[in-house]
């Protein structure tokens, strides 16, 4: 997805110590479909190798209506989409297309340069649709800034689950819960999809660095404090953190080892060198990223 202008997030003050920041997003709209941002915040630019956080939806659609992302660059991170509901196509620079669905992952690796859009699906169109997920950036360790760009799909069936005790899991990226996903990503990564029944509780992996739980549904109790839907709740390092569900809830755990340094955003570009997205920008503006098959226009460089 495209970066839409939007305010920083809030980071009000946190009512325990168990909980180092809690982020509120800010609500945007694109077209009739609203997105809530949570990274970067003011407090808080990334946990882990999470670098951009929007909730997209849960929105709906009228017929003939959709998302129309047009085509736009990446460098220096990976994209992530991860849909509850709805489809979306993907179409990129490398010759990809492809229907993301419920479930699955899209991973989409920019490195040195990618350009992509995403679109609702002429059948999805065809009647009034929902569109509902999480579209994250990933930013890529120092060595791998300016490798080469690559996308994977992962099919929802290939990403390992586990239930008992009123918790369901789905492990999107990482190691943990017991379970290894097979997503591959450049860095130490965690991401996981929990819900979680009345009274159920969640104990968070302590050996992940950097860890923040997005309170996607519902309500999670932390050390005492509740906490509602459309909360990112970053924890300190190695603190014991368990979540108890107040209420039916869904939470998405994220996080993964600090990254090798500070980054820079701009627009759709990330990079630990301002210089290198100075060169994106012009390579953007000239015309030098290779073009996305079946597209005919893209998003001009913001002014």
């Amino acid at each position: 997805m495209s970066w839409h202008p939007a305010s920083d997030p809030d980071c009000p003050a946190t009512p325990d110590g168990a909980v180092e920041t809690v982020i509120v997003p800010r609500a945007h709209d694109i077209g009739g479909f609203e997105v809530r941002r949570a990274l970067p915040a003011v407090g808080r630019r990334m946990v882990g190798p999470f670098i951009f956080w929007d909730q997209m939806g849960p929105g709906e659609f009228l017929t003939g209506k959709g998302v129309d992302v047009r085509p736009h660059p990446h460098i220096g991170l990976a994209t992530v989409t991860y849909l509850f509901e709805g489809r979306v196509m993907h179409r990129d620079s490398l010759g990809t297309e492809l229907e993301i669905t419920p479930g699955a992952v899209n991973w989409m690796t920019a490195g040195r340069g990618i350009a992509h859009s995403e679109r609702s699906p002429a059948a999805s169109r065809a009647t009034p649709h929902r569109l509902y997920g999480i579209q994250s950036w990933i930013a890529l360790p120092k060595h791998r800034e300016e490798g080469e760009p690559g996308f994977d799909h992962y099919e929802a069936a290939s990403l390992p689950s586990w239930a008992g005790e009123g918790v369901a899991i789905r492990l999107i990226v990482g190691a943990a819960f017991g379970m290894a996903s097979p997503v591959r990503p450049a860095s130490d990564t965690l991401y996981a999809d929990a819900a979680l029944a009345p009274g159920a509780r969640l104990p968070l992996p302590r050996e992940t660095e950097e860890r923040a739980v997005y309170v996607l549904e519902g309500e999670v109790v932390v050390a005492g404090t509740a906490y509602g839907a459309g909360r990112l709740l970053v924890f300190r390092a190695g603190d014991p953190i368990t979540l108890a569900a107040a209420m039916p809830s869904r939470v998405l755990v994220l996080g993964g080892a600090a990254m090798d340094g500070p980054r820079f955003i701009w627009w759709n570009f990330v990079s630990s060198s301002k210089e290198r997205i100075e060169a994106a920008k012009a390579d953007w503006q000239a015309g030098r990223f290779a073009p996305v098959p079946g597209e005919t226009d893209v998003i001009p460089l913001p002014a």
